[in-house]
């Protein structure tokens, strides 16, 4: 009797886990996909460089401004409850991104997909975390993590084969079938439970977080199209700094802040918070501009182009553990800390090869960037935790979630505008930055018109010199945080104790 009742709890767990993993596999498809078909999504829907830009820029700033906020809420109201509310959002906005018929309409969808994921994300992880203790609950968030690297080592491909052959509001199609059938296994096995001690949420802290993080966002977006000077982009970045600074105070005023600013008095959280922003300059940014490139630069199609991501994301379905074994006789800041030597290195053999070349040329260093950065990948959340006090973990857990996924978002915009405003350096004519921005969308066509003095084989050339110096800024950028890592992490009592629990 009682090895039946041990089962039945094997195997609820075991669908528990599944639930969570088939709606993480989902947030990546998302976020890469609309990258593999931009191109066909312009020609589509139309739109301006800045609304494209917000496709993806949308999804990412709502998900990752939203992750502390969802996590009060599901400590308030159920983990159970915001999971299910935030996976069948999921579903149902991308079942609409697919009748889409405006550039608009599709960038809103897309903000509101963003809000849906991180009710799923943190609902599902805190329901985890009820339902696993110790050495189990370790490997069910690597399991997770696992789920999150299948869906970028194979969503370009897949994305890229449907909207070749069904056209790219297909691409949604599999996000739909994913959120479905966990929204289904979820209502059936998951257990409601809550904090009796949650406060509710910080709704002050909650909205100026997400509204400055907003006002960011589109002030860099907009500055490629109106200039840094224009008096539109200085109030939104000015009103982005007052936001934060109105938000830090009231953290450090409410009885339960969603971000506890004395965690930062701990260098070693300082640390784990860079390395969790590195992937998304040395990694995340690669995952969207790339196929721009190859689609709409190179001229690929996009079942090709999603072939060739596979050289960058690939690593991350094996190298995670690879990384978890040698913790067995490197500390986890050591074997960080290389792996984003690594990712330089290969931003740096990347950066030196042209715009218009042979693209399986690009594949040697895009596998080295992703090997890289697969080494620290699974070993960054056991570090969230073991760097601070364990009665603070669920705290530096939720700010480190945060930090990666909102940072891939600001990331993602500021290479954007980098890129663009590079391009522009390199392109000649009264309309060079409306031309730049074109380009980094992949519409060389739209360049064209606007620069007609300049050659298609000109245009590439001022693109793929923009595009190197952009990859040897972020091979900088990746080397200074890999010396922080080092530096910050060490090995110290933190770093062994996460090597312990590995």
């Amino acid at each position: 009797m009682t090895d039946t009742t041990m089962a039945g709890s094997a195997a609820s767990k075991a669908l528990i886990l599944l639930a969570v993993c088939l709606a993480a596999v989902s947030m990546p498809l998302t976020f890469t996909g609309p990258a593999v078909a931009l191109t066909a999504i312009a020609r589509s829907l139309g739109g301006s460089p800045v609304a494209l830009n917000w496709v993806t820029n949308a999804f990412m700033l709502t998900f990752g401004s939203a992750l502390m906020a969802a996590g009060a809420l599901s400590d308030s109201y159920g983990r159970k409850r915001i999971f299910i509310v935030g996976v069948g959002a999921f579903a149902l906005t991308s079942l609409a991104l697919i009748e889409a018929r405006s550039i608009l309409v599709f960038d809103l969808l897309r903000a509101a997909q963003g809000l849906a994921a991180a009710a799923a994300f943190a609902g599902g992880m805190a329901a985890l975390a009820q339902e696993f203790d110790g050495t189990a609950r370790t490997r069910a968030f690597s399991i997770v993590g696992a789920s999150f690297g299948t869906g970028l080592s194979f969503g370009p491909i897949a994305s890229g084969l449907m909207s070749e052959t069904f056209g790219w509001p297909s691409i949604f199609l599999v996000t739909v079938a994913l959120t479905t059938l966990s929204l289904v296994i979820g209502i059936a096995v998951l257990r409601e439970s809550r904090d009796p001690q949650a406060a509710g949420l910080d709704w002050p802290g909650a909205v100026s977080f997400t509204l400055a993080l907003t006002l960011f966002t589109y002030g860099v977006l907009q500055a490629p199209e109106s200039g840094w000077t224009d008096p539109l982009v200085i109030g939104l970045l000015a009103g982005s700094v007052a936001l934060f600074g109105l938000f830090g105070v009231i953290e450090t005023r409410v009885a339960r802040p969603m971000l506890d600013l004395t965690l930062f008095r701990y260098a070693r959280f300082v640390g784990v918070q860079l390395l969790a922003a590195s992937p998304a300059y040395a990694f995340v940014v690669l995952l969207i501009l790339l196929p721009i490139r190859f689609v709409g630069i190179e001229g690929v199609g996009e079942i090709d182009a999603g072939r060739l991501m596979m050289a960058l994301s690939a690593p991350l379905l094996v190298l995670p553990l690879v990384a978890g074994w040698l913790t067995r006789w490197l500390s986890p800041a050591a074997i960080s800390g290389s792996g984003l030597l690594i990712s330089s290195g290969g931003l740096f053999w990347l950066s030196f090869l042209p715009a218009g070349g042979n693209v399986l040329a690009m594949l040697p260093p895009m596998a080295m960037i992703g090997a890289g950065i697969s080494l620290p990948w699974g070993l960054m959340d056991g570090l969230a935790v073991s760097v601070v006090p364990s009665e603070r973990a669920g705290m530096a857990t939720g700010i480190f979630s945060t930090v990666r996924v909102a940072g891939e978002g600001v990331a993602l915009a500021v290479v954007s505008a980098v890129l663009s405003a590079l391009t522009a350096s390199h392109l000649a004519g009264d309309h060079a930055r409306e031309g730049a921005q074109r380009l980094v969308t992949g519409d060389v066509a739209g360049a064209a018109v606007l620069l007609p003095d300049l050659t298609h084989a000109a245009l590439i050339q001022g693109y793929g010199a923009a595009f190197s110096s952009l990859l040897l800024l972020l091979a900088g950028i990746t080397v200074v945080t890999a010396l922080v890592v080092f530096t910050f992490l060490g090995e110290g009592r933190a770093a062994k104790a996460c090597a312990e629990g590995a």
